[in-house]
């Protein structure tokens, strides 16, 4: 039988940071598909390879430096092979990349994504094009739908981009935009086809999801009507939503969590820091406080949900006491597990001309921090152990008859069950808890 493939030309992409970056690879994957193309892992055998990238983490633009400098051998061995740069580094960079970096052949930032077939074919024909700009139309709009089969029975779903907030240490609002909202009608639309294809879990994006306010068929809805509506799609069995901002947690997105129960017990909710002073010069427009009583009124709300945050550590003029105001919220609100991070300047941001804190005080710090969650992540799985828990299995697992799943909660579960398959929910036992992971077995019906 002939490979329904031969002839297609192969895209690799290189996605890097957040799970937006991950929808957005997604959706250029498939507006590339609709060209000819078809992904491959192997960046040698591409056609294209594409670097979607982040400007979140340390040193993003010397991490894609470095990377393009590691793709020359392919562009020596196939000079037609066509790399594009994409995402927040490309926004923030734009032509510089060009100019440092010979081998690429566009440039294309994280608002003009459903431009990248017509400027591939403007690089096809020696142009070396770049688009950072901010458009008018709703690239959404212009992109192709989505395929009709997938093995996956999560998704992504983006349904807010941009930022207001100006956190000063933040490149989003610069690399991103203002924040912009998605329609109601076309997240749904958009819903009913990942339904429809298989998927059975849908996590809603944005910078700042739960400040959504996109038009519905009467006036602006925000984020728990939103969910409230998806939950009445059919086959739809979960609904997550990350990242949010304290600041728009409202009073409807809490009462949906105690009354929707298809919107998981899971909530990652960053504060940054414990300290009054520092999330002022943070320009975090909250208290810790504030926060603290946040976190009350959700868990009033649902109880058992599991809460996961961020924290910088080492922002500029950071000392010992408000390091140990961070630990005490820590303390106080009991993580499931948090990301922390060694604050980094990014160009271009209030923060970054500020005095750093030294670096072996960071280290000492960060240290310290994870040290704690990791006390309280273990603590929160152990606490798992013995109850029954409602798992989505996704894939096999590395051993053989395993297969690995997500409960309401985001634990990673495994269980040895062979006959299972992508898309099951079924009630497990939990029996163990590894370090980043959870042991069960499969209950009677």
């Amino acid at each position: 039988m002939a490979d329904p493939k031969a002839g297609l030309k192969k895209l690799h992409i290189k996605t890097y940071g957040c799970q937006m970056n991950v929808y957005d690879s997604e959706r250029m994957a498939e507006a590339m598909g609709a060209e000819g193309y078809v992904l491959t892992d192997d960046p040698a055998a591409a056609d294209m390879v594409l670097l979607n990238t982040c400007h979140i983490r340390e040193k993003a633009a010397e991490k894609l430096y470095s990377d393009l400098g590691r793709l020359k051998p392919f562009k020596t061995a196939k000079p037609d092979l066509t790399v594009a740069v994409a995402g927040c580094v490309a926004q923030a960079e734009g032509a510089e990349i060009l100019r440092r970096m010979p081998l690429v052949d566009l440039v294309v930032g994280s608002q003009n994504y459903h431009r990248l077939p017509a400027m591939v074919k403007a690089a096809e024909g020696g142009a070396r094009p770049v688009d950072t700009e901010f458009p008018v139309e709703d690239k959404f709009d212009l992109l192709p739908d989505r395929p009709a089969a997938s093995a996956r029975p999560t998704a992504f779903l983006t349904v807010q981009e941009g930022c207001d907030k100006f956190c000063a240490f933040c490149v989003v609002p610069y690399t991103r935009g203002a924040e912009i909202s998605r329609p109601v009608d076309r997240i749904l639309t958009e819903a009913g086809k990942l339904v429809a294809r298989g998927v059975r879990e849908i996590t809603l994006l944005g910078q700042n999801v739960n400040g959504y306010h996109g038009q519905g068929p009467d006036g602006a809805w925000g984020l728990g009507r939103l969910t409230r509506d998806l939950a009445r799609i059919e086959g739809l069995e979960r609904i997550r939503y990350t990242t949010s901002h304290p600041n728009d947690m409202a009073d409807d997105l809490i009462a949906a969590h105690a009354e929707e129960p298809k919107l998981m017990p899971y909530l990652h909710l960053p504060v940054q820091s414990g300290s009054d002073r520092i999330l002022k010069a943070m320009n975090r427009k909250h208290t810790a406080e504030d926060y603290l009583r946040l976190v009350e009124r959700i868990r009033a709300a649902r109880p058992d949900i599991l809460l996961t945050s961020d924290f910088i550590v080492g922002f500029p003029g950071e000392t010992e006491a408000d390091f140990q105001a961070t630990l005490d919220l820590i303390g106080a609100v009991t993580y499931g597990a948090a990301y922390s991070f060694k604050y980094s300047a990014r160009p271009g941001t209030p923060a970054a001309s500020r005095e750093a804190v030294a670096a072996e005080v960071a280290d000492d710090r960060l240290h310290r921090l994870q040290a704690l969650i990791t006390r309280q992540q273990r603590a929160a799985q152990a606490a798992m152990v013995g109850r029954v828990v409602t798992v989505l299995f996704e894939k096999p697992g590395r051993m053989p008859g395993q297969w690995v799943g997500k409960s309401e909660y985001l634990h990673a579960v495994h269980v040895a069950a062979p006959d299972l398959r992508p898309g099951v929910l079924a009630r497990v036992r939990i029996t163990a808890s590894d370090p980043n992971s959870l042991a069960g077995e499969l209950m009677g019906d």
